[in-house]
């Protein structure tokens, strides 16, 4: 998927902006405070329905204004599409595909999917599971169609068995809806892990490149004891489940974990190198959806440069080229991207005062 133009008001301090990105590697610089980091926003938002910023879109839309709006003619091979999003300050959202309104968000995610490298990325490493659970659920919705609508009937489930036990229910009630949870969560189970294992095969060569002294395993875990029966486990931990409230076991406790040796991976690697890791798994999970579906991800890097240097810069670069994909990278000082590449990016974009102009 390519974006062939976008067009940006009313978002942040961007009032209006319009531009026509390159197919490959487009930069966008400028000063802390410009606007550029929020053009990489806009993108994000077109492709999920949210900002990874902020939750509340009262940040978002532009002081004074009531809506933003964002429109796109995307390219897909020979296919064209338009998509636009209207969100208003009471929080509705309208958006609309080639004319035709849609109701489902999940619909943007398959329509533009999207690969978001930011310094908040750190998350995936250094806070809690449900991140890396994010990160393994965006591959597995991409990858097996079937995936979204078990992962629903789980939290539906799960939903219902929590309330139960808020309640103190007996267990002869919850026995149903755990015969649903458990239905469900097999499924979901085995696609996440065909998922990760498929992944690894993506990372193995990536981080080679970029981590090569190095040894990072990557490895999945389902959120329960894997020689335990789970429908079993949650009758045996009833008791335990009525006393906190909630399910303890189960796939809403997934997670990838990342080791060196002994060590969780944070512990172990710089803050660089954490770096590379995260950019080597989304650019991973990027290609295996090329491999797997033909579809480019859009990659989405804000400020590069910070905390690699001018080796580094250029392997990741490198990387991000070869996947063929549509990539926006942005940057204080061009010079720190324009230096570690051996070509012009497709495009340039100076970005001030929210106002986007293109450099020729």
């Amino acid at each position: 998927m390519i974006i062939q133009q976008l067009h940006v008001e009313s978002f942040r301090n961007i009032r209006s902006a319009q531009l026509s990105p390159g197919n490959g590697l487009n930069l966008i610089y400028g000063q802390n405070g410009s606007g550029k980091t929020s053009l990489l926003e806009a993108i994000h938002f077109l492709g999920l329905g949210r900002s990874f910023r902020s939750h509340l879109s009262q940040r978002v839309i532009q002081e004074g204004e009531d809506k933003l709006q964002l429109f796109s003619r995307l390219a897909a091979g020979d296919d064209e599409h338009k998509l636009g999003l209207r969100r208003f300050r009471n929080g509705d959202t309208e958006v609309r595909m080639d004319g035709e309104r849609i109701k489902k968000l999940s619909l943007l995610a398959e329509a533009l999917p999207i690969q978001l490298i930011t310094p908040e990325s750190f998350a995936l490493l250094f806070e809690g599971p449900k991140a890396r659970r994010q990160f393994i659920d965006w591959g597995a919705f991409h990858a097996d169609s079937s995936f979204y609508l078990n992962w629903m009937s789980v939290r539906r489930a799960l939903k219902q068995r929590n309330q139960l036990l808020r309640d103190k229910a007996r267990y002869q009630q919850i026995a149903f809806w755990d015969k649903e949870f458990v239905r469900y969560s097999q499924v979901v189970t085995e696609i996440r892990k065909h998922y990760v294992d498929s992944l690894n095969e993506q990372l193995k060569g990536i981080i080679g490149g970029f981590l090569p002294q190095v040894e990072v395993r990557v490895s999945f875990t389902q959120g329960w004891d894997s020689k335990s029966d789970l429908a079993e486990l949650l009758q045996t931990q009833y008791e335990r489940d009525i006393s906190l409230g909630f399910t303890v076991s189960g796939p809403h406790k997934a997670d990838l974990r990342l080791r060196v040796g002994t060590l969780p991976a944070q512990d172990a690697l710089s803050r660089g190198q954490l770096k590379l890791l995260v950019c080597a798994l989304r650019i991973a999970q990027g290609r295996l959806l090329q491999q797997q579906l033909n579809k480019n991800s859009i990659y989405l890097v804000d400020d590069l440069p910070s905390e690699l240097d001018k080796q580094h810069r250029k392997l990741l670069l490198q990387e991000l080229v070869d996947t063929h994909a549509q990539v926006f990278v942005t940057a204080i000082d061009p010079a720190a991207i324009s230096d570690s590449l051996n070509f012009p990016p497709d495009r340039t974009f100076r970005v001030e005062r929210g106002e986007v102009k293109v450099i020729e």
